[in-house]
């Protein structure tokens, strides 16, 4: 079943490869957000682009987020060669309904390089098991 809820895909526009390089031309994060903005996303999907997801080691990162789904941090996207990638795996969150993708529907990177899985907050009163 899918979702009809929102998401979100976020990209940190400052991420960059090499922290230790003084050259602030556009970023690999931020040529990644530009080039995102020329593809099509799922109806109701949105692009956001953020300012440092604080994980600088990891090269460009993104996450997906939405209402009642997990959210998800993903490490080391390639502003040239993940972009195919990247499509699919945000259209795959975004038909969910709770944000989370059958391991065997997960692109190898998504497998390989998820930085941290955070849980939907509850509703008020609701308790984690």
């Amino acid at each position: 079943m899918k979702s009809k809820e929102p998401s979100e895909l976020l990209v940190c526009v400052t991420c960059r490869f090499d922290k230790n390089k003084s050259d602030d031309s556009p970023r690999p994060g931020q040529q990644l957000f530009d080039a995102l903005l020329k593809q099509q996303l799922p109806d109701r999907m949105q692009l956001v682009g953020v300012r440092c997801l604080q994980n600088c080691k990891k090269g460009c990162t993104i996450a997906l987020r939405g209402q009642q789904r997990w959210t998800y941090i993903f490490g080391n996207v390639n502003q040239s060669l993940h972009m195919d990638m990247l499509l699919q795996g945000a259209k795959s969150y975004h038909n969910t309904i709770d944000g989370i993708i059958a391991w065997n529907k997960r692109p190898d990177h998504f497998k390989k390089n998820c930085i941290a899985r955070i849980p939907p907050l509850l509703p008020t009163g609701v308790q984690n098991a």
